[in-house]
């Protein structure tokens, strides 16, 4: 890992938190793990302010473009649970996909179980979005 820890903003991470706290209801393994998983990483994640954040971190909302060790390769945009669209490229943090790669940077690879069986998985791109986060939700 570039920076030696998930990298989160403060309102993200509290956000972050949040969502992994009501979702223990998974009844999909996959799903389940993932969400332990990023929960662990959570407790040792690195939190700055908005003015802080590194651009290359992925974070709510980042366009991210990942390439699997066997080959394939994923274009999406990662969003909050309710603006999850599968279809249109849109995935949500609590889907494995999301949860796997929040707070990692350009140029990190990331070792993640999924249904398929464990991938590792390199980002190759990161490009920031106007942010979904805004201090409404966090009410």
């Amino acid at each position: 890992m570039k920076y030696g820890h998930l990298v989160l903003e403060k309102k993200e991470f509290v956000l972050l938190k949040r969502l992994v706290n009501v979702s223990g209801f998974y009844t999909d393994n996959t799903y389940k793990n993932s969400i332990q998983k990023l929960t662990d990483e959570l407790k040792s994640a690195i939190v700055y302010s908005e003015e802080e954040m590194p651009e290359d971190v992925i974070r709510f909302n980042s366009a991210v473009t990942i390439e699997a060790a066997n080959g394939w390769s994923k274009q999406f945009q990662l969003v909050i649970p309710s603006e999850g669209d599968f279809k249109n490229n849109k995935i949500s943090i609590l889907t494995p996909m999301g949860a796997a790669v929040i707070g990692y940077a350009k140029g990190d690879d990331i070792i993640w179980e999924f249904r398929n069986g464990e991938q590792t998985l390199k980002v190759t791109e990161v490009v920031q979005q106007p942010s979904s986060i805004n201090s409404d939700i966090l009410m």
